[in-house]
């Protein structure tokens, strides 16, 4: 069956022939515009709400657990529920409630249900949402989730309803952010959304800062003093910095004249108005990216695909607390973004501040959340990635192990979430700076836009990489990782040979160093310099550098694969295999993917292993943005274990771009011992590329 969220895609403005159901406000049902009249019982209300919103089928013994406090028959009591509910939802020709097995499902096809065209809007992205869309959405939203449903002796069911409110919040909050900042600024509706907006986010200085731009247009000056003075106190209360708020306003005070303030001379054309700037004393400054890691919660152990809550409730300190602690300090060594300390996250959480709501809070972009369970015969963890402004999630993913050894379970999982978040966070900055006019970008979004061409891996798209590389560093001369693609875009070109190898390969060097004298503590510098020494043939200080990479942080997987490249060819092989798979389990989806499969490749080529080799090396060039040289891999380690019509078949396609490509240019690429660039010839002379 379909997904709800897939299924459900009916007109937001309440169909008046049909199926509709709200669950945002009180739940209410509709069908050909008329309200039907629902049975008393919260739990069926309850019910029906949680079937609604679940992803898959339902157990029945999970049900139970959830709305029932061990009655005389839960099951019963069940069957009752639903069939008062197939009297509500059924039609002559169609049952809309399904029973596989001992589950329970419900089908949506064809209805209209708020709550889902939410979630769904929410899923691919509010940002990307037009202004009549965003409309349409925020005015779905004629209360809580629920609004006024609680259920005595029902904590799990009580738990989730919490998530969902909260849930639906963010999105509600975000919705209306996008929703400002598209509207025209003398719009009727705008001064509504604000005043929602501050509500769902007392805690939001954009929001803040959007209310107090728009009492000053209308020249209501005495308000904003007013506003100000009790957002201020609002945030003393917490403990939380206002000043942020207060320096913006003062700028925008200060670029308008008063007597201007508040005008807008007939006859102007309305624009949307610009999107709300919020300086922040550390990260706007530099316009990083800003993390904040929660306290990851303690949970006890009930199976639950969909991760609600659990017997005996959420707790926390243990396992969970040394989990987290350890994922931020890692995070930090990494120096890709700005990480929230653990004294501020967990100062939050122990007032029991929502995730979502201490993302706001803090200023951050991004708010990763998790739970442990420790259960029979295995350790589960569970970790979900959200962006704030959109209340998006990223990236969630669970990752379950043996317990065998706990500390080492927990250090590896550690290592997954690590380069994981690292990972989606700098793909969705990719992304997004691709979206962007280039002459608007700051130092942060050029460097992404750089990072986007570079990982195309041609000729001109490396260029491109090398002036958007430029560009962030003149807007940010202090940027270590800038210098370091730089460094790489001048490596790739002595590489690849686009350009004169001597010139290029002394440029890597150069833009390397730049890079360690900003930041010597930087993963990236050091990983910089390793691959620029080895261009210039100095195998063992390569390997120093690109040590002291990892050294510094163990997560940074472009390390391990530079040192399983540089051992794959003159280092230690078996050493090089081991770096290989490990920076594959760091980041299995990495844009270097194909490297990595590649160096493992030549690595055991020198090792006599060359059946293995061809299947690493056709694993590299089944990649998508694998270039020439990978394909020559993939050509010469076929050859070797003879394999000759596959092998052939990528030299062909190798001479297609490269016609004269022979041995010669593979082995000079490469710095190869002896031994193992005799086998690679030996390779090369069986398919006619000696």
């Amino acid at each position: 069956m379909e997904t709800h969220v897939e299924s459900a895609r009916s007109s937001l403005d309440g169909a008046t022939a049909g199926l509709s159901v709200r669950l945002l406000g009180p739940l209410t049902v509709i069908r050909d515009g008329a309200t039907v009249q629902l049975p008393a019982s919260r739990k069926l209300r309850a019910l029906f709400a949680y079937l609604a919103l679940a992803p898959h089928a339902v157990g029945r013994s999970r049900l139970c657990q959830l709305l029932w406090d061990v009655p005389n028959d839960p099951r019963g009591e069940l069957r009752w529920c639903l069939s008062k509910l197939r009297g509500v939802l059924d039609e002559p020709d169609r049952r809309r409630i399904e029973t596989p097995g001992d589950t329970i499902e419900l089908d949506l096809k064809g209805v209209s249900v708020d709550a889902i065209d939410i979630a769904s809007a929410a899923a691919r992205g509010i940002e990307t949402l037009d202004l009549q869309r965003l409309q349409a959405l925020s005015g779905l939203f004629l209360g809580d989730f629920l609004d006024g449903l609680e259920i005595d002796r029902s904590p799990h069911f009580n738990s989730w309803l919490i998530a969902q409110r909260r849930r639906f919040s963010s999105w509600h909050a975000a919705i209306l952010e996008h929703l400002v900042n598209k509207l025209p600024a003398d719009a009727d509706e705008m001064s509504a959304h604000l005043e929602k907006w501050v509500e769902l986010a007392p805690f939001g200085g954009r929001a803040h800062l959007a209310l107090l731009t728009r009492l000053a247009q209308r020249g209501q000056i005495a308000a904003c003093e007013e506003h100000l003075a009790s957002a201020a106190q609002l945030f003393a209360s917490e403990d939380l910095d206002f000043e942020p708020v207060r320096e913006a306003w003062r700028t925008i005070r200060s670029e308008r004249p008063t007597a201007t303030l508040w005008a807008r001379p007939a006859l102007v054309p309305v624009v949307p108005q610009a999107e709300i700037m919020l300086p922040d004393s550390g990260v706007a400054a530099s316009c990083k990216t800003s993390l904040a890691i929660m306290p990851f919660v303690e949970e006890a152990a009930v199976d639950d695909p969909r991760g609600g809550p659990f017997r005996g409730g959420p707790s926390r300190g243990g396992l969970a607390d040394g989990l987290t602690h350890d994922i931020i300090t890692r995070l930090a060594k990494l120096r890709d973004f700005f990480v929230i300390a653990r004294g501020s996250v967990f100062a939050l959480a122990e007032k029991n501040i929502a995730p979502e709501d201490a993302g706001r809070r803090l200023n951050v972009d991004y708010v990763a959340t998790g739970t442990v369970r420790s259960q029979v015969g295995r350790v589960v963890v569970s970790v979900e990635l959200v962006e704030v402004r959109t209340a998006r999630i990223v990236w969630a993913e669970t990752f379950e192990r043996k317990p065998d050894d706990i500390f080492a379970v927990l250090d590896d999982i550690g290592n997954s979430i690590v380069s994981s978040i690292s990972a989606e966070i700098e793909m969705v900055e990719r992304n997004r700076a691709m979206l962007k006019p280039p002459n608007s970008l700051n130092a942060w979004e050029a460097y992404h836009r750089g990072l986007w061409h570079m990982y195309r891996f041609t000729r001109t798209e490396n260029e491109q990489a090398r002036h958007f590389f430029g560009m962030a560093l003149k807007l940010d001369p202090t940027f270590a990782r800038a210098y370091a693609g730089l460094s790489f875009t001048h490596w790739q070109s002595a590489f690849q040979r686009w350009g004169d190898r001597d010139r290029e390969s002394a440029l890597a060097l150069e833009t390397a160093g730049q890079s360690l004298l900003v930041d010597d503590h930087n993963p990236a510098a050091h990983w910089a310099m390793g691959r620029a020494l080895w261009l210039r043939g100095e195998h063992d200080g390569s390997l120093i550098e690109l040590e002291r990479a990892v050294d510094l942080s163990p997560n940074f997987a472009l390390g391990h694969y530079a040192l399983s490249f540089v051992h794959s060819q003159s280092g230690d092989p078996n050493a090089a295999i081991g770096s290989s798979d490990h920076s594959r389990h760091l980041s299995p989806f990495d844009p270097l993917l194909f490297g990595m499969l590649g160096a493992r490749a030549m690595a055991h080529v020198r090792l006599g292993q060359f059946e293995e080799a061809a299947e690493w090396a056709l694993k590299a060039a089944a990649r998508p943005n694998a270039h020439a040289i990978i394909l020559a891999i993939a050509a010469h380690c076929l050859a070797l274990a003879g394999r000759l019509d596959e092998a052939r078949t990528f030299a062909a396609a190798i001479r297609k771009t490269l016609p004269n490509y022979c041995a010669d240019d593979f082995i000079a690429t490469f710095r190869f011992e002896p031994d193992a660039a005799a086998l690679f010839r030996q390779g090369a002379r069986r398919i006619g590329l000696g």
